[in-house]
């Protein structure tokens, strides 16, 4: 079974903030396969289904950003899943915005997410779909970036990278991480040729 978890912070004041963009891909696989993500256990709030014919778990755990590893790791010991069968949506400021990035294994980047989830799962060895966010004018402004809305000018596009990423985790749990790296890093680079 697939264990998809999406970042964030729970409630109205951050729900359409930066930081929640893992829970906004998940809502939107709910939503595409009809999953409902309705049941609270472990401090995270979850959903039991099928994608591309494959069983998932979706979670997004309520323990506020920065202690997100304390509810994955008791679901992951729960459900006995495999961290790699463990897949981590997420915001990233190392990503320019309009940017989806997959990625298997490797460190934490300062996602303080991804931190919480390493420590409490003792290994990086799990799948990362990166939401880039892009980052501030200045490093001072970083904690109250990721915790305001997108800006006026980017929820044009918000929408259509909130699908493209929830589309990237159906490739991966239906082809496996390389040919879905193969498949939407190619789509990246060819949408920002076109940019340039």
């Amino acid at each position: 079974m697939n264990f998809v978890v999406g970042l964030g912070n729970p409630g109205i004041r951050y729900q359409l903030s930066r930081h929640n963009a893992g829970f906004l891909v998940l809502d939107q696989l709910a939503l595409q396969h009809d999953i409902s993500i309705n049941q609270t256990i472990f401090d995270a709030r979850i959903g039991k289904g099928k994608i591309a014919g494959g069983s998932v778990l979706l979670a997004k755990p309520q323990t506020f950003m920065n202690l997100s590893g304390a509810a994955v790791g008791k679901l992951a010991d729960y459900f006995r899943t495999d961290l790699a069968d463990l897949i981590v949506v997420h915001d990233d400021m190392d990503l320019p915005f309009q940017t989806i990035r997959l990625k298997s294994g490797g460190g934490h980047g300062g996602h303080k997410g991804l931190i919480s989830i390493i420590d409490h799962l003792g290994g990086t060895d799990f799948t990362r779909v990166r939401f880039g966010i892009g980052r501030p004018a200045r490093k001072s402004m970083v904690e109250g970036y990721v915790l305001e809305p997108f800006s006026e000018e980017e929820v044009k596009s918000v929408s259509q990278l909130i699908r493209q990423a929830a589309e990237a985790v159906t490739d991966i749990v239906s082809s496996g991480v390389q040919a879905a790296m193969e498949k939407h890093h190619r789509k990246d680079d060819a949408n920002l040729i076109k940019e340039v």
